[in-house]
């Protein structure tokens, strides 16, 4: 059994594609979506029909879940440059999916932890706005319940893999579209992958145990650079050509 894993592509259309073709060059068929699908000042349009198109098991991000839960005068400026840009069908198909899923019979599927869309698994926010990585207790805990080999994550957009005490791996595949954020939840603070390229991961199953594989796939990023400086995102403008943020 293989399958790539992908997540938070934020409208990255371009971004997509290139992975998309990298997938479909190591000829693996299964691929499998861990949310935050379109919310950012680039192409939500594109990118949600390249993802209706390949119909890939996907799940709900926070950001997805906004999109259809807000109204859009409530909603931040990344959320309602996407919404603008999607249909009524658009938005139905984002309704029908859910927030957690389990296939392969162990793997599970969420996109921050299994409890909570918003919650950083593998990282934690001190209060000075430092990012550091979370304990194995930590890591743990969120894990607690669960019977699945292997629980794929999002959110952070930190590619990662950690083995819990019990065999189990929590992986991170990274994000596809948007290498780079701030954010003020709990505190102001910031992720950086430190390059532009595009992120996803593949895992394998192997003389009984998952092998892991991240793949950083570079792709032309000028199109959607050029995008959000006209959106007036200059952050998203400097993490997409950088990995960065605030160089």
């Amino acid at each position: 059994m293989r399958f790539a894993i992908i997540s938070d592509i934020h409208g990255n259309s371009d971004a997509l594609e290139a992975v998309l073709s990298d997938i479909d060059a190591l000829g693996i068929s299964n691929v499998v979506n861990l949310g935050d699908h379109l919310s950012g000042p680039l192409d939500a349009g594109a990118t949600i029909e390249l993802l209706m198109e390949r119909s890939y098991p996907s799940i709900r991000g926070n950001h997805d879940r906004l999109l259809i839960e807000q109204d859009p005068s409530e909603m931040g400026a990344s959320d309602r440059a996407a919404f603008e840009q999607l249909a009524q069908h658009h938005l139905d198909w984002l309704r029908s999916l859910p927030s957690s899923l389990t296939l392969f019979d162990e793997v599970l599927l969420c996109h921050g932890t299994p409890s909570s869309d918003v919650t950083y698994w593998l990282e934690k926010v001190e209060v000075d706005g430092c990012v550091r990585s979370a304990t194995i207790e930590e890591i743990e805990a969120e894990a607690a319940g669960l019977n699945a080999k292997l629980m794929l994550c999002g959110h952070t957009h930190v590619p990662r893999c950690v083995r819990l005490r019990d065999g189990r791996l929590v992986l991170n595949p990274g994000s596809v579209g948007c290498p780079g954020y701030d954010d003020d939840t709990p505190v102001y603070h910031r992720m950086q992958t430190g390059t532009p390229n595009a992120s996803y991961a593949i895992a394998e199953m192997s003389s009984g145990d998952w092998l892991i594989t991240f793949r950083s796939v570079p792709y032309d990023n000028r199109r959607m650079v050029r995008l959000a400086k006209q959106m007036g995102r200059t952050e998203w403008a400097e993490a997409l050509a950088t990995g960065w943020i605030g160089l």
